[in-house]
């Protein structure tokens, strides 16, 4: 009998489908802790930002800089991880 606990989709998988659906889900999780890191590290250049939009001259803005690609890591990391996590998760 079929799990009735999973999607109509994966309930009839081959163990191969398994296996790639397992790796998927995986790279999704690390996707999202990778994200996550970002994110701790973009809350520390916060603190920084205002400070450097303020007092540095110019176009000089090296922790806004960074601070700006560590939004668009947080993004596309965060987006593309829970796109590959999605499913129900497999208990172990």
């Amino acid at each position: 009998m079929a799990n009735s606990l999973l999607p109509p989709e994966e309930r009839h998988l081959t163990p191969d489908q398994v296996e790639a659906l397992d790796k998927r889900r995986e790279l999704g999780h690390t996707l999202l802790v990778i994200a996550g890191m970002f994110a701790a590290i973009a809350a520390i250049l916060l603190l920084w930002v205002g400070q450097d939009l303020s007092y540095s001259p110019g176009w000089a803005h090296p922790i806004a800089y960074y601070f700006a690609v560590a939004l668009v890591i947080i993004a596309v990391c965060g987006i593309a991880g829970y796109i590959l996590r999605r499913g129900t998760p497999r208990i172990d």
